[in-house]
């Protein structure tokens, strides 16, 4: 017949898990690194140091303790649990000034013991030939006294402190007279409150208590363990002098030891608790970049700083030039070259070239004042993102955007990158053809002004009419002259679509500046933000992984 144990199946092993939790939590240091807070970093790093030591000798050993304070009976308890007289118990006080170990079964406890710092004279191995099955239950405990945690003697303090850090199961044996202490709340039992699995309180002496004394006792404790948050953590009552709970609490360690989990589940409570002292200095989300908006004000400072809007302006202009020397009314244009123009004068090539270079030069060089715009800019953008994160992150937030450095690289890329950028742009075709027409009609208006000119000077010299060829009604003289002046007319309507042409071209040219000053500020600010960002998440999600 099979035993139950097998009809079941094997039971898993727990320990992958552990190792999968230590390398969660290392993967949260790592990518946390300075940002998280250095007193809880600490913790974490020695529950690490801590877990990885005692995952080395196993789950079959489960420690547990007997802690308390002096002259709350835990030695007299760990006797009775023992069945044996194990521990001094005298009325000195303190009586435990070292630890003292009892192990039951056969597994070879000496380096689990010496890492707990357990000298070879204190040990007692429980089993012998005489007690048969008796102790079988409890094979595969190591059961401590610790010192006294209000001892008057330092080093004993600093050793039950030490111990309890390492320990499987924390047993806090009290009395009724000091069970409401309020440094062993504060200084010991609160700051359990994330690891209560692996606790168990005791009140023992109830001998020296009538009946509904030791129920009122016992329901004061309960009400201050709930008040400390240990909602979960079992309360016994005992007498270890009479005996009175001692059943029930060696029942308890039986079940613990055949378990053979307690280590496991202590580690993951020392886990847990350190990954929720590192959350504690974590926001509860990281700040959207998208969302905020931060990203695209960052870029459009960043192309104010740079100059973009004067690029847009020089480009427009020069487009506007260009224009106006083909599609103004040639009389017109004829008349203004006969001023002299500055951008013909210089000796430029191409009209890239030109351009390229006449918004070269109306861009200056990096001043303290647009390195000062800059560095406004991204201090807006790190302020918007710090607005809810911790101290710490933000200031990696504020360092990652660079504000802090002052403008003067970034600056520098921004007019590299504005320079960078193709500014040439193709002539319509249809300037050319209102250019034609334009020349066309003015030819016309020309020659029918210079044909009334001679007209007229001839019937002023011959007092004779001449004989002038009719288009309809009109004078084909005056028809030409009048079909030039319309062609002079006709420019406002060309003005018209030109400034909508240079519109469409402004909006293309300034697509491509922002790409420009986007990539610069990507490279530059933004994507050191999103990484310190990224890196928030990532530890985030890894502590939300343990709890």
């Amino acid at each position: 017949m099979l035993s139950r144990r097998a009809r079941r199946g094997p039971r898993p092993n727990p320990v992958p898990d552990v190792l999968a939790r230590m390398n969660v939590l290392a993967q949260a240091l790592e990518a946390g690194g300075e940002r998280l807070e250095p007193a809880a970093v600490a913790r974490a790093t020695s529950a690490l140091e801590r877990a990885g030591q005692r995952m080395q000798f196993g789950a079959d050993l489960t420690v547990v303790a007997l802690v308390g304070a002096t002259g709350s009976g835990k030695s007299s308890m760990f006797n009775a649990l023992a069945e044996m007289e194990i521990a001094e118990v005298t009325p000195r006080r303190p009586t435990t000034s070292r630890p003292t170990a009892c192990v039951w079964g056969g597994s070879d406890a000496t380096s689990l013991l010496d890492w707990l710092g357990v000298s070879a004279r204190d040990r007692t191995r429980r089993e012998s030939v005489l007690d048969a099955d008796s102790q079988a239950r409890l094979h595969g405990l190591v059961l401590l006294d610790l010192p006294d945690h209000d001892s008057a003697f330092v080093h004993h303090r600093l050793e039950m402190d030490r111990l309890i850090e390492l320990v499987d199961l924390l047993v806090w044996v009290v009395d009724p007279q000091k069970y409401a202490d309020e440094a062993l709340h504060s200084g010991y039992l609160r700051p359990f409150s994330g690891r209560s699995d692996v606790m168990l309180v005791v009140l023992n002496q109830i001998d020296r208590l009538g009946p509904e004394e030791a129920a009122t006792c016992e329901r004061d404790l309960r009400r201050l363990l709930d008040a400390d948050g240990l909602k979960s953590v079992r309360l016994l009552t005992t007498s270890a002098t009479r005996g009175d709970g001692v059943p029930a609490l060696r029942a308890v360690l039986e079940s613990t030891a055949r378990q053979r989990e307690t280590a496991l589940g202590r580690t993951f409570a020392d886990l847990a608790a350190a990954a929720g002292q590192l959350a504690a200095w974590l926001a509860e989300t990281e700040p959207d970049l998208q969302e905020l908006g931060a990203a695209d004000r960052l870029v459009r400072d960043l192309a104010d700083a740079a100059g973009v809007p004067v690029v847009l302006d020089t480009v427009d202009a020069d487009q506007r030039r260009r224009a106006g020397a083909l599609l103004d009314w040639p009389y017109l244009r004829w008349w203004q070259r006969l001023r002299p123009d500055p951008l013909e004068q210089t000796e430029l090539g191409v009209a890239g070239a030109r351009l390229r270079d006449l918004v070269g030069a109306a861009l200056p060089a990096p001043t303290p004042s647009q390195q000062a715009q800059v560095d406004l800019a991204t201090r807006t953008l790190a302020d918007a993102v710090c607005r809810t994160l911790p101290p710490r992150w933000a200031s990696a937030v504020r360092a990652a955007s660079g504000w802090h450095r002052g403008g003067s690289g970034l600056s520098a890329a921004l007019d590299q990158a504005i320079r960078e950028v193709d500014l040439t742009w193709v002539r319509p075709r249809w300037w050319t053809v209102a250019w034609l027409v334009q020349v066309l009609l003015a030819g016309c208006a020309g020659v029918g002004f210079g044909w009334l000119a001679v007209i007229g000077v001839l019937d002023w010299l011959s007092g004779v009419p001449g004989r002038t060829p009719f288009l309809g009604p009109v004078p084909l003289p005056t028809a030409l002259l009048l079909a030039g002046l319309l062609g002079g007319a006709l420019a406002w309507p060309a003005h018209r679509l030109m400034e909508s042409g240079i519109r469409r071209r402004r909006a293309e040219l300034a697509a491509r500046l922002e790409a420009a000053v986007e990539q610069v500020a990507q490279t530059w600010v933004l994507d050191g933000v999103a990484g310190v960002l990224a890196d928030h998440r990532e530890v985030r999600d890894c502590l939300a992984e343990l709890r």
